[in-house]
């Protein structure tokens, strides 16, 4: 059983950063694609960042050149660097795994965002909260 869980999140004012961790438990692969899904009430979840091992990592436009994800070891942990925060990055930020086997048919931001939008490719965390006062 794969379990990820987050940490990291908070309050901070606009233009101030705060980095999210997430751990994964349970996952035996040799190469984990992990990312970053972010919800706004009442809205679609959307996609922030992915990491597969040595790939370019991905990025959603609105947080280009000021979010940073990062995968140390490759696997188990996922971390995002977030700076110069705006009042608009604020929501529950997810962390979430690809299956392994799904990959030779995926591409891992695509499947995160899948994952975001309800299809079963993988996990979730508990989600953490973050809020960004202007």
């Amino acid at each position: 059983q794969v379990r990820l869980l987050e940490s990291g999140g908070g309050s901070a004012q606009a233009g101030g950063s705060l980095r999210l961790s997430c751990e994964a438990s349970g996952y035996t692969d040799s190469a984990v694609c992990m990312g970053w899904v972010r919800q706004v009430p009442g809205k679609e979840r959307e996609i922030v960042a992915s990491i597969y091992s040595r790939a370019t990592p991905y990025y959603a436009d609105s947080v280009k050149g000021r979010f940073t994800i990062s995968q140390p070891d490759r696997r188990n942990t996922v971390y995002l660097q977030m700076n110069t925060l705006k009042p608009g990055d604020s929501a529950m930020y997810y962390c979430a795994a690809v299956r392994y086997d799904l990959l030779s048919r995926w591409k891992c931001s695509d499947a995160i965002q899948a994952l975001g939008r309800g299809t079963n490719l993988g996990w979730w965390g508990q989600g953490t909260q973050v809020t960004v006062s202007s």
